[in-house]
């Protein structure tokens, strides 16, 4: 029995970046070795097991064979005579088949990896040194997740290039079908995470160029080409500005919530009549359509899906707020939910800003609307509608009118404080 630390924690401390998670590879051991060692069985498609005191995860070398579209349509198998080639071969990228011999790790999980101790069968350490991203072997078109995995490890190391021929492999994949088998939850959680990697727009790139990003978000897809006003996008192109938004989110460090809600806001001008382009008039509610049939495609969490439906709806009226006046400003934020949800209202409006910045030229510039309407929500939710309500009653007034009585006193509060300033 044998045990090499392999993935991304030798990956990562080779590129010099910090090491998070240990991942652990046994060969020449069976189940019943793990276990009468004290290692806990948690695999439940192959053998997993966590390590009796530290819980970190121990697999044993596998090899898998394709028997059905689709991530989940594999036949494992494991025995003490796979090799440690072996199992690397079946993993997707070669700067993830580098291993080390677990001696070398302190019990810290400290290790300095040495070309001379690293087992490197398909020449990571060459393409980490290249910057490439390079499939294993022709197993990679056997998972259509590696697909997703790989646009995702290019918005996260985005000086990386793909190797021509994983790029040729990704679009043959892609043109037999699989992509069409990739199940919503894996689908998401790939997103979810690609969208939270230092380049976001890399990810979509990536898709784009093999062919995956019209199987899985033809909504997005068709954004590139089409035209906006260049007075207000200098880039013109929608896809371009979208991939712009995007980068801006991660730039200013925004949630997840925040990230999906800027690729969603604009979708509705993928379907803007020729005629009438570049010209998007109406395209908020089209976005809120199209971002539903998204949502329902890849199972997006609530909170996430109610918070880009907030922006794609409201967006262009956040980017005019500072045109309006106490009435229009306060059924805004009423539209927003902002009195019952403030903190996702400030997400809201980050995600107009970064909206607003992911613009050629427009990068660095100040985004005030931000600023005055959370300070327009401060006064409005300062109303004490309590005592509103309750002088309402006592002139009479019941249900749908004592709420106009809390918005009339909200528009005043309002109203006198712009008169202020």
């Amino acid at each position: 029995m044998k045990i090499f630390l392999v993935g991304g924690a030798v990956r990562d401390r080779l590129l010099g970046r910090p090491v998070s998670d240990h991942d652990w590879l046994v060969v020449g051991a069976t189940p019943e070795d793990m276990t009468r060692r004290g290692y806990l069985p948690v695999g439940r498609d192959f053998p997993v097991f966590l390590h009796p005191k530290t819980r970190e995860e121990y697999a044993l070398a596998r090899t898998e064979r394709k028997s059905a579209p689709g991530y989940r349509g594999f036949s494992v198998h494991t025995a003490p005579d796979v090799t440690l080639e072996q199992d690397l071969a079946r993993r997707d990228l070669t700067i993830n088949a580098i291993a080390l011999p677990a001696e070398l790790v302190s019990a810290e999980g400290q290790f300095e990896p040495d070309p001379d101790h690293l087992a490197d069968p398909f020449h990571g350490q060459r393409d980490l040194q290249g910057k490439v991203l390079r499939h294993v072997t022709d197993a990679f078109r056997e998972d259509p997740v590696r697909i997703l995995r790989l646009a995702r490890f290019a918005a996260r190391f985005d000086d990386f290039s793909v190797a021509p021929e994983t790029m040729a492999l990704m679009r043959e994949m892609v043109r037999a079908g699989e992509a069409d088998a990739l199940v919503p939850e894996r689908v998401w959680q790939e997103l979810a995470r690609g969208l939270m990697e230092a380049r976001p727009s890399r990810m979509f790139e990536v898709l784009r160029e093999c062919g995956a990003l019209a199987v899985l978000l033809p909504e997005v897809d068709r954004l590139w080409g089409v035209p906006q006003p260049e007075a207000h996008h200098p880039e013109i192109d929608t896809g371009v500005h979208l991939m712009m938004v995007l980068d801006t989110s991660a730039r200013l460090s925004a949630s997840l919530p925040v990230r999906f809600a800027c690729l969603m806001h604009d979708l509705g001008k993928g379907t803007t009549p020729a005629d009438v382009l570049p010209r998007h008039i109406g395209h908020e509610k089209r976005s809120v359509e199209l971002l539903h049939a998204v949502c329902d495609r890849w199972r997006v969490p609530v909170e996430i899906r109610e918070l880009a439906e907030v922006v794609a709806r409201e967006h262009g009226n956040v980017h005019r707020s500072g045109e309006l006046d106490a009435a229009p400003l306060v059924r805004l934020l009423e539209r927003c939910d902002a009195f019952r949800k403030p903190a996702r209202f400030a997400e809201v409006l980050l995600a107009c800003e970064c909206d607003a910045r992911g613009r050629l030229g427009f990068e660095d510039r100040p985004y005030p609307q931000r600023e005055r309407l959370l300070a327009v929500l401060a006064t409005a939710a300062a109303v004490p509608t309590d005592v509103v309500a309750r002088k309402a009653q006592q002139s009479g007034a019941t249900g749908p009118q004592i709420g106009d009585a809390i918005h009339r006193a909200r528009i005043e509060a309002v109203a006198a404080s712009l008169q202020e300033s």
